[in-house]
């Protein structure tokens, strides 16, 4: 049985209508294996609290880096609330623990959990702020997300690595670059690619994720790093 108060507890915030909270963390696939159940599914929150942690990163991001132009701004932004940073954050607060998933649901913890973590995150931003206000929301978000924009700007995360690569390679070796999936292991909802980054045919550099767009960008990130060309 979830005990909900625990997570209350964890972070910092009581909440006045405790079905609220429940909402949050109850998947579709869950209402749909149990129904005639009294929670409504969390999608309706998920818009929500996107919107309302759209405004707080902006705001934040408008105000901590007044040189940066609009381009920038956005693309910060972009990397700090993608579905990666997001579920990771989740993961840090121990929402796993508390999700309401459908039996074939709970047992997937590939990407698709990735994406359900990003999604019940965002529908308990909306719940925050339904609850306690858009003060709370702020805060909340201030604590276990607003911190990973130092990484994010140190590391230059927030541009695109793939974008960056071609604009390097063609200036400095007259090349664009492609990409080639060098393996790829695992079940359909739990795949793993290895892809390689080639400057004509010579490899440059490989990257892992758990789909082809992400281990192209890890494969980008890292022929960045490998050609020294993060300014």
């Amino acid at each position: 049985m979830i005990q909900f108060p625990d997570f209350e507890k964890k972070i910092k915030v009581t909440f006045k209508d405790k079905n609220l909270l429940k909402q949050a963390f109850t998947h579709r696939s869950y209402i749909n294996e149990n129904g005639g159940n009294s929670t409504s599914h969390n999608e309706r929150l998920e818009f929500l609290g996107d919107a309302v942690l759209e405004l707080i990163v902006t705001d934040f991001l408008y105000k901590k880096y007044p040189g940066y132009t609009e381009g920038e701004l956005t693309a910060l932004r972009s990397a700090l609330v993608n579905a990666i940073i997001i579920s990771e954050i989740a993961s840090e607060i121990g929402m796993n623990d508390y999700l309401l998933l459908s039996k074939g649901e709970a047992k997937d913890f590939g990407k698709a959990r990735q994406y359900i973590l990003a999604n019940t995150y965002e529908a308990l931003v909306g719940a925050i702020y339904l609850d306690q206000g858009y003060d709370i929301a702020e805060k909340f978000i201030s604590k276990n997300l607003l911190p990973k924009t130092e990484e994010i700007v140190n590391k230059k995360l927030w541009r695109d690595a793939k974008s960056l690569v071609q604009e390097k390679a063609q200036e400095y070796v007259s090349v664009t670059p492609a990409y080639k999936v060098l393996n790829q292991s695992g079940p359909d909802h739990d795949k793993h690619f290895t892809v390689g980054i080639y400057f004509g045919s010579e490899l440059i550099a490989e990257g892992k994720g758990k789909s082809k767009q992400e281990a192209e960008q890890k494969a980008a990130e890292a022929a960045l790093k490998e050609r020294n060309w993060l300014d």
